[in-house]
């Protein structure tokens, strides 16, 4: 055997390839490796505010849960669930629900639900979007399908299945691109791609640094946005099985009850796409590669700061020093409070001085 081959044989996978992934949140990234989590936000003060955490998968707990195509499924519920969890606990970080001030109907709401009334509003949040979803992805393309079929003689047949898969892409490029246009949206878009090449610097095993980060591309195989882009595709050749000529509400049913294949299917190539680069996964990949030029901007150095400094802290054991960095910038500001508290209660007790002297 030749040293060519021999090397090609023994060559190994970068082990850092798929080992952490994150999500954009408000003014800051969320990381995930393995079942930790760390929260890093920009405040207004310019200081960064990191809350860890964990999450772990049912996969783990449930064997059955981690079989290929039910596990993209299940994935997708998890990522779901955690996004919001995510969004949510962001907001608080950067204080935004502590200066809005309470309608009539905003008391109402907490008097009579009290601590349940983030999760009934996030759970109506959520009803709402997969309705909103489920009208301008599933039913909108499949009424403007039956109509153009309704004006060719002799009906499109097969390229009905074309059609309706590229109304679906042409509704998500016109919305993402819609969106990209408002202010606190570019700059999620920003963190985006702030997350993408400090994930991008770690994997290529180069210092995690703001600067040797702003190197490396915005664009990942693994993103959500690739993961839409290919479900979009991949649900054009499993709908294909579902014949026109039923009505329109039955056959919109029954490409539901198929959209766990389209999803399952779509993980599991998206898994492959991440931890393989090759030529095939290269090409299969670009249509969700090219999406992410909508889906993210280009970063300044201090939102990559945010995203390396969430990304250390979901990785403790790789990156022990951050864990004791931000063990004292807590102390610091316990004390910091405490102090705070101390002044405030002194200045307090004089004032009552003053006031029973002034008596």
């Amino acid at each position: 055997m030749s040293d060519k081959n021999c090397s090609c044989k023994n060559k190994e996978k970068n082990p850092r390839l798929g080992k952490v992934g994150g999500q954009a949140v408000l003014e800051g990234i969320m990381m995930r490796a393995g079942d930790n989590t760390s929260l890093a936000v920009r405040k207004e003060d310019g200081s960064i505010a990191v809350e860890n955490g964990t999450f772990t998968s049912v996969r783990k707990k449930h064997k059955i849960l981690n079989i290929p195509i039910i596990r993209g499924c299940v994935n997708m519920v998890e990522m779901f669930t955690l996004s919001y969890s995510t969004l949510e606990q962001s907001a608080k970080m950067l204080g935004l629900d502590e200066f809005e001030e309470e309608t009539k109907f905003d008391k109402w709401l907490k008097e009579k639900l009290g601590d349940k009334l983030m999760n009934v509003v996030m759970s109506v949040a959520a009803v709402l979007g997969v309705a909103l979803a489920f009208g301008l992805f599933t039913f909108l393309p499949a009424l403007i399908t039956k109509w153009l079929n309704s004006l060719v003689e002799g009906g499109l047949g097969w390229w009905q299945n074309l059609i309706s898969g590229g109304v679906r892409i042409t509704i998500f490029v016109a919305y993402m691109m819609l969106v990209s246009l408002m202010k606190e949206i570019r700059t999620t878009f920003e963190y985006h791609g702030a997350e993408h090449k400090s994930i991008a610097c770690y994997e290529a095993g180069e210092e995690l640094t703001p600067e040797n980060a702003k190197k490396y591309t915005r664009f990942h195989p693994r993103c959500g946005t690739s993961f839409i882009f290919v479900v979009l595709i991949i649900s054009i050749l499993i709908f294909s099985i579902v014949k026109w000529e039923m009505n329109v509400f039955a056959m919109v049913a029954l490409r539901l009850c198929l959209l766990p294949v389209v999803v399952g299917i779509s993980f599991e190539f998206l898994m492959i796409a991440g931890k393989h680069q090759n030529f095939i996964t290269k090409i299969l990949s670009a249509p969700g590669l090219l999406m992410q030029r909508i889906t993210t901007k280009e970063p300044s150095l201090d939102q990559l700061e945010v995203a390396i400094k969430a990304l250390k802290c979901a990785m403790p054991d790789e990156f022990p020093e951050e864990l004791i960095e931000n063990s004292e910038e807590s102390t610091e500001e316990a004390e910091e409070s405490e102090n705070s508290a101390e002044n405030t209660e002194e200045a307090e007790t004089a004032e009552n001085t003053e006031t029973e002297n002034d008596g």
